[in-house]
């Protein structure tokens, strides 16, 4: 029996209207989900205030109802608890709620603007290869030891993260690496957990839409490290200048890693081809599957992670040596014609800049780099025209496409990102609408040797337009194209 005092531990309480002493079944913040002796926890949403449906659940059956404002009709029989943040109380309340199940395991949290992903799936992948049963909380999907289920968001909600580490528990899971998006860290969704270690991986301009500022980006980032407890450590790269403002105000053990600067963990870059990495790390060579600079950072995280959690340096180096890229991630084909396909998320003008200046570090510049790119409708518009420019000035050829529309029309988001387009590089793009229309298009325009990068979109399989998600794999249809060539 799960009592409503016992999951309002640790939650600062503004006052109650009823008796906390009661029996509830389950917790929700959709009045939608609410049945019969429910909780509800009413929050104040960017797009709906969840405080308009109280009634609403209340006559759902809900028996507890936690808001910021008391309603002005209250229902008797139901308790009524007003806490200053809703959404910092339904993350502690659904951690009470399964048990607190982060303290039952090492839960590693990965924060940044690109590399979170890369790191979090990898981590998983070495140590599951260690022998460990391990967790992942991505982007990409939810894993309990071996058992998959689709993410929906980068960082989940609270009470579906808490869901999640409880399953882990359940069944023994050692480790779990989850992704720590500034979203999840603004909305309190990673509040109440207990975090054995954090990862910061770079900053670079994303997410503007929702942030008002750079610099309030930043600091959002920066709570996650200023909430890990002492026990903690924080893992950050200081080649990124942002690196060292994590942690000015954690009480986290403090460690550093770079490919540029004097820190804890170093590694240098060998050899740096299609094929591969062939790294320097702590003074020890390593040949990884994976591909660029950025890549090396990732390789370098994962390391010192693996040996804060306990792997020697042999072990750490044998099992990186063994990771396989991730979908979605400068995931690779080759076509019968040699032509080389790269299927990457990048989908900010960082991400963008460092896989086209790998793929132009790694060819002899006789092929040519046919890009495809896009950006999201809806979403931050001050990086269209800033990627537009990258892709241009670094490509052999560049095609402006369609993302994830939305809402918006594609051609009024391929106009913005085509004015950020230097007048001498006009000559260079291409602009078509049709997202499969252009990867074709790129795969008929390519020759022997020549590289085609399509950014945006990674592993995600469908496209999203007006609201309605169609099918949509940017990998399948580039390999299903380039089979098709008859050259």
């Amino acid at each position: 029996m799960i009592v409503l005092k016992d999951i309002l531990y640790k939650v600062t309480l503004e006052s109650v209207v009823g008796t906390t002493d009661i029996a509830v079944t389950d917790m929700h913040f959709d009045s939608r989900e609410v049945g019969l002796n429910d909780v509800f926890v009413a929050i104040k949403g960017t797009q709906s205030d969840g405080h308009v449906f109280i009634d609403k659940a209340v006559d759902q059956g809900a028996i507890a109802i936690i808001c910021e404002k008391l309603p002005s009709k209250i229902v008797n029989g139901v308790t009524y608890v007003q806490v200053l943040n809703s959404a910092s109380a339904l993350a502690t309340m659904a951690s009470n709620f399964y048990g607190n199940p982060s303290a039952n395991l090492k839960l590693i949290g990965i924060t940044g603007t690109n590399g979170k992903t890369t790191i979090a799936s990898l981590l998983y992948q070495l140590f599951t290869k260690a022998g460990y049963k391990t967790g992942l909380l991505s982007t990409v999907k939810i894993i309990v030891d071996k058992d998959e289920y689709k993410a929906t968001h980068t960082t989940p909600d609270s009470l579906t993260i808490n869901k999640y580490l409880a399953k882990m528990s359940e069944v023994g899971v050692e480790f779990c690496f989850m992704e720590v998006s500034s979203h999840g860290i603004d909305q309190k969704r990673t509040e109440g957990l207990h975090f054995e270690g954090g990862i910061f991986t770079n900053l670079s301009h994303d997410h503007l839409d929702y942030h008002s500022s750079f610099a309030e980006y930043r600091d959002v980032k920066k709570k996650f490290f200023d909430e890990l407890p002492k026990t903690a450590f924080a893992l950050v790269n200081i080649d990124d200048k942002n690196g060292l403002v994590m942690l000015q105000n954690t009480k986290a053990r403090k460690i550093t890693y770079a490919l540029k600067s004097y820190a804890d963990y170093r590694a240098q870059i060998l050899e740096n081809q299609l094929s591969g990495l062939l790294l320097k790390i702590q003074d020890q060579e390593v040949w990884t599957k994976l591909i660029g600079a950025f890549n090396a950072y990732n390789l370098l995280a994962i390391y010192g992670t693996a040996e804060l959690l306990g792997l020697t340096q042999i072990e750490a180096l044998q099992l990186l040596s063994e990771l396989e890229s991730v979908s979605g991630r400068f995931q690779c084909i080759v076509s019968p014609q040699n032509i080389t396909a790269v299927v990457d998320y990048a989908h900010t003008p960082d991400a963008l800049k460092n896989v086209l200046e790998t793929i132009n570090d790694i060819r002899t510049k006789n092929e040519s780099l046919i890009t495809i790119i896009g950006a999201g409708g809806d979403r931050d518009k001050a990086k269209r025209p800033k990627m537009g420019h990258i892709a241009s000035s670094l490509s052999t050829k560049t095609i402006i496409t369609s993302d994830n529309p939305r809402t918006e029309k594609p051609e009024t988001i391929i106009a913005e990102i085509e004015n950020g387009v230097a007048p001498h590089n006009y000559k260079k793009i291409l602009t078509i609408t049709d997202r499969r229309q252009a990867i074709k298009t790129a795969c008929q325009l390519a020759n022997s040797g020549d590289i085609i990068l399509i950014a945006g979109k990674g592993h995600e399989n469908y496209q999203e337009i007006n609201g309605e998600r169609f099918d949509f794999d940017d990998f399948k249809i580039v390999q299903e194209t380039l089979k098709t060539l008859d050259k």
